[in-house]
């Protein structure tokens, strides 16, 4: 696979495939496959694990800088990684599939069991298990020994084998997140690449931009004084002096051209330079003193013919001025198994020139210089010997070698070995013609660089060679780290004698708040078996000559005052920012409330609650509840205050009534003075009213509305529920319902989706004030209550499934069905049985609130302001839609009937 150049988004994928090798050659799908991280989760998990971050970016740029392109990780950045995540099925495939394999993805995922694939427990959840709700970081595998002495009984293995960077053996590793132990897992071993032919590149990407991009005519390029003149050209004649022309002239097929008043000429044959020196000559005859320029217009084309192992075979036409490379790049390049260092220029049987394409691509220069004519032919034969250069080398491919027949030249062709492979360790894989494969060591002295040159000169390179180059340690045996809560965690060099001191100096080099406990994490050599040194950070820094000595790989742990299960107490009531604090050294309560905010206006300060807990003979928990006398703490008095313990909660109360303070509402409609009235609790309506300036001579009392905001919120509930039950119906019968019966359903939940919540009550009430004042009308109203008094309506509204909907005037005596019957009556599709009449005042009146002798809902006496309500027939749906479908329209009518009352 051959990384690109730049980070255009069109090649960001393969740049995550350079990094991140799936199932050795996998790749990423087109498509979202089921299973796949979310983009939102991939990046929580690689903002949550720096590390994981870090070594994409980093493989990402070895990659590349590997191949010779100058990519730092700085180039890239965070936010172009997540965008990639986030616009690119692909790049979220690829980026799945990795964290999968590093352990990420699954909540508590346990380790696989014997017989056990690591797919299936590290894939994702299995059938009939709720998937993940969050990436964690891989939880450690179930311990395999016991701990002895502070150390780990097993240490992980570092068998080779695995890809660079963390592998699964670190993800279930439990001191994984050490910088030492990432270092030392990380293997010096070259990631695995597919190679490619060097030189194949340059075809690819020239046929590319030649699809691309159309190549200009060949007017534009220069011609020099040496081109030889054919049939088909088009010549451009100039002359000037006693007479000036200008003539275009094409030759003929004779190789011909006609010049007015001096004949014909033949120029076939001819460089440019004699033809216009043998059309000055011709012209002369005619004018005297004049000066002759001739040029080139259009080139002519010709037939050139490319053959052997080229991708397309065939005749090309192209321009004159075109080389043997031109014409094989226009044939797409050599296959395979065709040479790039002989393709060889003939003219009828006469060769040319033979080119070696390696010299363009290494050094810039080409050796086809021969310009084609009509009839030649370009040959590329059969590869020759080639051989293989991977690893820690500057442009690892398959090479065709020609002269070149010693390691050093080979490598040569590479670019050589960069600073991160070990010229010590190169290894040949070699193929006994038609026998067996075999490997070589090349034995290299101690004796310098130049030895080392000179033993890769003696060693014979044979065809079919593989020369891997190993890359060198990938970590720093003379280093110590430093982790935690410190201003500038990292690597530090090693010396011998070196003290925690030497990396910790003074305070000044922590975190606020340091806790006084810290920790040396130490892998004892040979096998790197972990052990926990720890120590007091706070007596060794104000105590230099304790401090413990460090060792190679040691990592320096510093914790925060507050890490690891902090002692905390929490604060809550009538404060400016309750919630929990950190327990600091000799907290008090007051100190707590200061922390948090001070009291806001309405705490009552005279005392508050603090709960504190006692663990009895370590096996329960006892609460104890006291009073505080807070305010008298607060104002310094002594004996007062009382110190805090770990979980203490401290509860500040608030003053009886005060949420009753600002409580108003809004008296509006046929009121004497209409506006806004503060209450105080228990306040009648009847009150508010009086206060009002009284009811005006217009003011329709049996309409009068009472909005309650608890009303509302309950309304709105009820119908959240109604939606519920219906989608749960929906979903149910899904698979089983007919097309027109889920679009119902679902029509009748937008419907109710729309019906916004009413907060009226029913009250009764009339205009004199005084004959309802004190009895069970006469309602308390609360804070945030809106009170509405219409004028008396002359009308009653008929609405839904009617032929008519209109308002008709209110007749006193008559009937639904005599109003009914004036809006044109039910339609075809109106629900006849179940009409139901919504009363002024907000009561409803249907088919099983009718008594048995009034003769149903149409032969009630309707007053001023009621409306009739036709609502529609249901067709089919199960039980719970049917009952859904009558209240809808029950609280449709409601709507209608509450906003015909304040319209009107």
């Amino acid at each position: 696979m051959r990384c690109p150049r730049n980070l255009h988004p069109a090649f960001f994928l393969l740049l995550l495939i350079c990094f991140l090798p799936l199932a050795q050659g996998q790749q990423a799908q087109s498509q979202q496959q089921e299973g796949d991280l979310p983009a939102d989760e991939i990046i929580q998990v690689l903002q949550e694990n720096p590390d994981v971050l870090q070594e994409a970016k980093a493989q990402i740029a070895s990659q590349l800088q590997a191949r010779g392109y100058p990519v730092t990780e700085k180039d890239i950045t965070d936010q172009r990684l997540f965008d990639e995540i986030r616009s690119d099925e692909r790049v979220r495939h690829v980026m799945s599939e990795a964290l999968k394999q590093r352990g990420f993805g699954t909540e508590g995922a346990e380790a696989p069991a014997q017989g056990q694939t690591p797919e299936t427990t590290a894939g994702g959840a299995k059938e009939g298990q709720a998937p993940a709700q969050r990436a964690t970081r891989p939880t450690p595998g179930p311990s395999t020994g016991t701990a002895q002495q502070g150390k780990a009984a097993v240490a992980p293995s570092r068998a080779g084998g695995r890809q660079p960077g963390r592998g699964a053996a670190i993800g279930q590793y439990t001191l994984g997140d050490l910088p030492a132990v990432r270092d030392l897992y990380t293997q010096a071993i070259n990631p695995p690449t597919v190679l490619e032919r060097f030189g194949a590149a340059l075809f690819r990407n020239s046929v590319e931009t030649a699809e691309k991009s159309p190549q200009k005519a060949p007017a534009d390029i220069p011609v020099g004084p040496d081109y030889i003149v054919g049939p088909g050209d088009e010549l451009v004649v100039q002359y000037w002096g006693r007479t000036a022309q200008r003539l275009q002239l094409t030759v003929d097929r004779e190789g011909r051209v006609l010049l007015p008043e001096a004949g014909s000429l033949i120029v076939a044959g001819r460089t440019l330079r004699e033809t216009e020196q043998n059309i000055q000559r011709l012209l002369a005859r005619q004018f005297r003193d004049i000066t002759v320029d001739v040029t080139l217009g259009k080139l002519r084309t010709v037939r050139v013919y490319v053959v052997g192992d080229v991708k397309n075979p065939g005749a090309y036409d192209i321009s004159s001025l075109s080389t043997a490379l031109s014409a094989l790049i226009a044939a797409g390049g050599p296959t395979e198994t065709g040479s790039y260092r002989t393709v060889r220029h003939f003219r009828g049987k006469k060769l040319m020139e033979e080119v070696d394409l390696y010299e363009l691509m290494l050094q810039g220069v080409t050796s086809a210089q021969v310009h084609i004519e009509s009839g030649d032919s370009i040959l590329v034969p059969t590869v020759g010997p080639q051989v293989t250069v991977t690893g820690s080398v500057r442009r690892p491919a398959i090479y065709e070698v020609r002269s070149e027949r010693s390691l050093d030249q080979v490598l040569d062709l590479a670019g050589g070995v960069p600073v991160t492979g070990e010229l010590n360790n190169v290894k040949v894989e070699r193929v006994e013609a038609h026998v067996r494969k075999q490997m070589l060591n090349v034995n290299l002295p101690d004796a310098g660089p130049a030895a080392v040159q000179e033993a890769f000169r003696r060693l014979e390179i044979r065809d079919g060679d593989i020369v891997t180059v190993a890359p060198i340690l990938p970590y720093i045996n003379q280093a110590v780290y430093l982790q935690g809560h410190v201003f500038r965690p990292g690597k530090y060099p090693y010396s011998k004698g070196l003290k925690v001191t030497d990396v910790i100096s003074s305070f000044s080099a922590l975190l606020p708040e340091p806790a006084d406990r810290a920790e040396i994490v130490r892998l004892h050599p040979p096998d790197y078996t972990p052990a926990v040194i720890g120590f007091n950070l706070r007596e060794v820094l104000e105590k230099p000559a304790t401090a413990p000595l460090l060792e190679p790989f040691d990592t320096i742990r510093v914790f925060g005052r507050y890490e690891n299960d902090a002692p905390k107490v929490a604060i809550y009531g009538e404060v400016t920012r309750p919630g929990e604090y950190p327990l600091t050294d000799h907290m008090t309560a007051a100190q707590l409330v200061r922390m948090a905010g001070g009291f806001k206006r309405g705490a009552f300060r005279d005392s508050a609650e603090l709960t504190s807990y006692e663990v009895l003979n370590g096996s329960r928990v006892d609460l104890d509840h006291r009073t505080v006398a807070i305010a008298r703490a607060m104002a310094g008095e002594p004996d007062t205050d009382v110190l805090l313990k770990p979980g203490d909660v401290l509860t500040i109360s608030m003053i009886g009534g005060w949420t009753d303070i600002g409580g108003a509402v809004n008296v509006v409609g046929e009121i004497l003075h209409p506006g806004r009235y503060g209450i105080q609790p228990g306040e009648k309506l009847s009150a508010v009213l009086k206060r009002a300036g009284g009811l005006t001579q217009d003011a329709y009392t049996y309409g009068a509305i009472l909005d309650r905001a608890q009303v509302r919120e309950f309304s709105a509930r009820n119908r959240d529920e109604m939606i519920a039950k219906l989608m749960e119906g929906n979903i149910a019968t899904a698979r089983t319902s007919s097309t027109t019966v889920n679009r119902q359903n679902q029509e009748l939940v937008n419907r109710l989706r729309q019906i916004q919540p009413s907060g009226r009550m029913v009250i009764h009430i009339s205009p004199d004030i005084a004959k309802w004042e004190n009895t069970p009308a006469d309602v308390d109203v609360r804070p945030g209550d809106s009170i509405f008094i219409p004028k008396q309506p002359n009308f009653v509204m008929v609405a839904g499934q009617v032929y008519s909907s209109s308002a008709i005037t209110f007749s006193k005596g008559k009937s639904a069905g005599w109003y009914l019957a004036q809006a044109g009556g039910p339609t075809s599709t109106a629900n006849k049985k179940d009409i139901f009449v919504i009363r002024a005042n907000g009561t409803v009146v249907g088919r099983n609130t009718s008594e048995w002798w009034s003769g149903g809902v149409t032969s009630t006496i309707l007053q001023p302001g009621d409306t009739i309500y036709v609502p529609d027939k249901v067709q089919g749906g199960s039980a719970i839609f049917k009952n859904v479908s009558q209240s809808v329209q029950i609280l449709s009518g409601a709507a209608v009937a509450a906003s015909v009352i304040r319209t009107f």
